[in-house]
């Protein structure tokens, strides 16, 4: 017997079927869809298929011929570079990689967003940072560490969501007064509804699983008004991350980001209450719009005591971040000269009693 898999329109999960709703469902977005509906769908894929246009044939054909891609065997990253790169290392890990062979035109990215800010620049920005850090080790801004700062695009998935949000409060006004000798404080409990249709345009995630989620968030955001359609020559002199994470994958940090953000909005439009406490929320994801493109990051590894420390630049808007690492011997040799400063100041102190 032939069997059925039907895929998520919304969000590419799998789909369940419901045998008390007699529908397909998705555990992931909540929606729902006959099988008719997913037959409709699948037959419009099947057919877009067909009939794809011969430009985005072609696009894909040009990116499988011109993009390899290199494998670093030591953290398993996946690096995309034009036809013109021979060698190179991981912008991760350090290690040499080796070339592996072209990569599937389905991961040919939708758009692109442009380097804004060069290498020197993006140097210029690093030893500025470094200059606000007094306990770096002493290597840190070495020239061979310099030469370790890669631009990188990052694959991110940017998604429109459409979100239904409904939340109940108690929400209390207080004022106080004077009146004589006496004080008075009147509160006014209000029960408080909201109940909208939000849409969040351009949510990002990062689809390289290696690439520390936290770091990807600190460094946005990103102007997606300089987005353009994706072509071979953005790659040429950067490298770029191969996706390892598809949609699915990327389904629950999407959804948690989007029920924080629609969260914060319902909650801040309670703000001329003084006081507000929650009593219901429901938050729910109804439908997703995904693209895939490539973001711009100067993007830095340094080790030190066995510790791998990343830091990113967004190659945009030259937004910097990373945690910086300590050097033991420089704080130790700080807080001695600070001892001895006290003590000096002691002595001189009691010279003068």
């Amino acid at each position: 017997m032939e069997s059925l898999g039907y895929k998520c329109p919304n969000c590419c999960a799998d789909l369940k079927f419901n045998a008390a709703k007699q529908l397909f469902t998705c555990e992931y977005c909540s929606s729902s869809f006959s099988e008719q509906e997913m037959k409709e769908i699948a037959a419009k894929q099947e057919q877009y298929s067909d009939h794809r246009p011969e430009e985005e044939m072609k696009a894909e054909e040009e990116f499988t011929e011109q993009t390899s891609v290199y494998s670093c065997d030591s953290c398993g990253a996946s690096i995309m570079a034009d036809d013109n790169t021979a060698a190179t290392f991981c912008y991760y890990c350090h290690n040499p990689v080796i070339l592996k062979g072209r990569v599937s035109g389905d991961f040919k990215p939708s758009y692109v967003l442009p380097f804004q800010i060069d290498r020197n620049a993006a140097i210029g920005h690093f030893t500025n940072w470094c200059k606000k850090h007094w306990f770096l080790p002493k290597d840190f801004l070495s020239a061979a560490q310099q030469e370790k700062i890669t631009g990188l695009y990052v694959p991110f998935w940017v998604t429109d969501v459409n979100i239904n949000g409904e939340m109940d409060a108690l929400g209390k006004k207080i004022r106080s007064w004077t009146s004589g000798s006496y004080r008075y404080t009147e509160t006014s409990e209000f029960a408080v509804a909201r109940k909208a249709k939000i849409v969040l345009r351009g949510l990002p995630a990062d689809g390289a699983s290696h690439i520390d989620d936290e770091l990807m968030e600190a460094v946005e955001p990103f102007d997606y008004r300089q987005v353009r359609p994706f072509a071979m020559q953005y790659l040429s002199g950067f490298f770029a991350e191969k996706y390892d994470m598809d949609m699915a994958a990327m389904f629950p940090r999407i959804q948690k980001r989007a029920v924080q953000a629609s969260d914060t909005l319902l909650r801040n439009s309670m703000k001329n209450y003084t006081t507000v406490s929650v009593t219901r929320s429901d938050i729910r994801v109804m439908g997703t719009k995904w693209e895939y493109m490539l973001l711009p990051v100067w993007f830095m590894t340094y080790k030190y005591n066995g510790k791998i420390y990343e830091f990113a630049l967004n190659g945009q808007s030259a937004k910097f971040v990373g945690t910086p690492p300590l050097s033991k011997p420089r704080v130790a040799l700080f807080s001695a000269l600070v001892g001895l400063g006290i003590a000096a100041l002691t002595v001189l102190g009691g010279a003068f009693i």
